[in-house]
């Protein structure tokens, strides 16, 4: 298996060099609008990409309001912040999930609290946040808490793995049902569908990101999905410093952040969302090769869950056991084919290590077994 896998990726690619897991691809309008920017010397937060750039991601995902920050974890942040997120309270995530998902958390002073994924969609179980719900939280006129100490759990946030979309009908169900908000970790998800819907736009806040090895990018970049004009509006402004437009003075009416997207940024954003609809054309041709190659052996590969279009960010498959997984990582990665495992699970790093946890018998046994594989743009035809 690893030598035919190695072999097949050389083929699909038509290289035999270093093959990167996800690496950007320039072949549009890219220099040409970058180069726009510092012509007309306007390459920080002010400027006309940055404005369009929101205005084709809102369009495109349907949203209210879309609001460019530096990157996703800005981005999250920010949804945090305008759900009322504060420092003390506690948000129910998925213990698979990329780092950033909990650092927004840290930094609003917010705790985790872990709850298991299924293996349909890598991503928050509903039935296993409704039990956990039942047995460790309750409900009164201000919201929701946690029944051993009190705490106020403030939100729920799943995020779609590798930019397949969560099971968001009966995460949301659950959410109004215990008063929670549903914020959702979209960052590898431009272009994922939920029933028809983009993913980041069935909460009440969706978060993006556009890191130089997502689907399309930025340099480094995130957008903000309100559900509501009110809350992008508000969303714009505290990213700006708050600061109340005037022709000289400097008034900030509310604390704020710096956190919007240079238009230098935006101006390659703009050039990338220009190809989108080809890269995902490409990218699930690419993930149906891999199906086709994976369907008769002992590895699973991880397809869209059902009523899904997902975009394919980072194909997947699941290894029949660890041992199985270590060799596939170390012949691949040494035939410069670069595989990753998936990330650590969060209560697995020392910052989170001591978050409150139901039990994830799914996201240990898949961290054990889950390889990304490959999953640049191709020239498939």
């Amino acid at each position: 298996m690893n030598a035919a896998l190695v072999s097949f990726i050389r083929d699909l690619y038509q290289s035999n060099e270093f093959i990167p897991l996800h690496a950007p691809v320039f072949a549009g309008n890219e220099l040409k609008y970058v180069s726009a920017t510092i012509e007309s010397t306007f390459v920080s937060s002010v400027g006309k990409f940055v404005d369009e750039f929101e205005a084709k991601i809102a369009t495109f995902t349907g949203t209210a309001q879309a609001v460019a920050t530096v990157n996703g974890t800005a981005a999250l942040h920010t949804a945090l912040y305008l759900a009322g997120v504060k420092s003390g309270d506690a948000v129910i995530t998925q213990p698979l999930t990329f780092v950033a998902t909990c650092n927004a958390l840290y930094h609003m002073g917010a705790t985790p609290v872990f709850v298991d994924i299924n293996t349909a969609t890598l991503s928050l179980c509903p039935q296993a946040l409704a039990e956990f719900l039942q047995q460790h939280a309750k409900t009164d006129d201000d919201g929701c808490y946690l029944k051993r100490n009190g705490q106020r759990i403030r939100a729920v946030m799943p995020m779609h793995t590798f930019g397949h979309p969560a099971a968001l009908d009966e995460l949301s169900q659950i959410c109004q049902q215990w008063q929670l908000i549903l914020i959702e970790d979209a960052a590898e998800s431009l272009g994922s569908f939920y029933k028809g819907r983009h993913t980041g736009t069935i909460g009440q806040f969706g978060a993006l990101s556009f890191n130089g090895n997502k689907i399309i990018t930025t340099g480094g970049g995130g957008m903000l999905l309100c559900a509501t004009e009110q809350d992008g509006s508000h969303a714009k402004h505290i990213t700006t410093t708050a600061k109340v437009p005037h022709r000289w003075e400097f008034y900030h009416d509310e604390p704020g952040f710096n956190f919007r997207l240079p238009n230098l940024n935006a101006a390659l954003g703009c050039a990338q969302m220009e190809r989108l609809s080809y890269f995902l054309t490409q990218k699930r041709k690419l993930a149906m090769q891999y199906k086709t190659f994976f369907a008769d052996s002992a590895y699973q590969f991880v397809d869209e869950p059902a009523e899904c279009q997902a975009n394919f960010w980072l194909n997947a498959i699941i290894c029949p056991d660890q041992q199985s997984r270590d060799q596939l990582l170390q012949s691949t990665n040494d035939a410069g084919v670069m595989t990753r495992p998936v990330w650590q699970l969060m209560h697995h790093l020392p910052a989170f290590k001591d978050a409150m946890r139901g039990p994830l018998p799914f996201a240990e046994n898949l961290a054990q077994r889950l390889i990304n594989l490959p999953s640049s743009v191709s020239e498939l035809s």
